[in-house]
């Protein structure tokens, strides 16, 4: 695994050098546009669309639109009058409640890894986060960007995780809100008992992208020339609940039902294990 940024955890006094490594990937099958005689790559041109001519690397330049139809453009000297202090470093300036802060403001995790001299400290702060819930909430400037940025434990390791800014999240405020539904007594136990049964150990890796893996599978099939036959289970459609306490129980019901199957499997026969599929990232 290759870091992507190297620099250091600084707060008060202590400096703590550390790199940074990617904690998610994206599964994503991905496609180029062909031309159907041949198969030959489509290629992409720049254009302008004043007149629809073909524009060379070096004529073309950065540009923002401050009023429609109306741009200011930007040169390399531009960009560089904007400095940025935390460049090489992740500078914790607050240490928050991580129950304080709501999940949608997270966007994207990366591992901490200490770097020499760097050991002590990095585990001093690893526990003292662990021990008080607490996170640090620091800038970071990565690929001359800058982050709001949290350090929190995780595991044995300090993850990195971007977030966004107080701008950037969006407020619900002109969506209908649910809350002023009547619920009866007898529906909310129902519900609580159908949740009930339904809990288990959160184990990531049961949960399959069930579309990246069928399309996959019409790939496989159309390499080998055989017709394809994967098909998606076909898709809810939103409708009216005439009875809600009947929906409930018919769902606790089943589930009690399948729960009950599974375990029979599990008794009687030995358990199947499918290999994983690799998917280009």
């Amino acid at each position: 695994m290759r870091s992507i940024w190297k620099g250091s955890i600084n707060f008060g006094l202590v400096y703590i050098p550390v790199s940074v490594y990617p904690a998610t990937r994206e599964e994503k099958v991905s496609f180029k546009q062909l031309r159907a005689s041949d198969l030959s790559p489509i290629r992409y041109k720049k254009v302008a669309e004043a007149d629809d001519k073909e524009v060379p690397a070096n004529q073309i330049v950065k540009g923002y639109e401050y009023e429609k139809g109306k741009w200011v453009t930007l040169d390399d000297a531009d960009f560089e009058k904007v400095e940025i202090a935390s460049t090489q470093t992740i500078e914790i300036t607050d240490f928050v409640n991580l129950s304080d802060i709501n999940p949608k403001f997270f966007y994207k995790p990366y591992f901490l890894e200490a770097q020499k001299g760097g050991d002590k400290a990095y585990a001093l702060l690893h526990r003292a986060l662990t021990e008080t819930g607490q996170i640090g909430i620091a800038k970071v400037a990565i690929r001359e960007r800058e982050y709001l940025a949290a350090v929190r434990p995780d595991g044995l390791f300090l993850v990195l995780e971007l977030m966004h800014f107080a701008q950037e999240v969006l407020e619900p405020e002109d969506l209908k809100a649910a809350t002023g539904a009547e619920i009866s007594a007898k529906e909310l136990e129902m519900a609580k008992a159908l949740v009930d049964s339904m809990s288990s150990e959160w184990q990531p890796a049961q949960y399959e992208n069930r579309y990246q893996s069928a399309l996959l599978e019409v790939i496989d099939e159309k390499i080998q020339n055989r017709p394809h036959a994967a098909k998606l289970p076909p898709r809810r459609t939103a409708g009216d609940v005439v009875d809600l306490l009947a929906v409930l129980k018919s769902s606790l019901e089943g589930n009690r039902d399948a729960r009950r199957r599974r375990g029979d499997a599990s008794r009687s026969a030995p358990a199947l294990v499918k290999p994983r599929r690799k998917a280009a990232a």
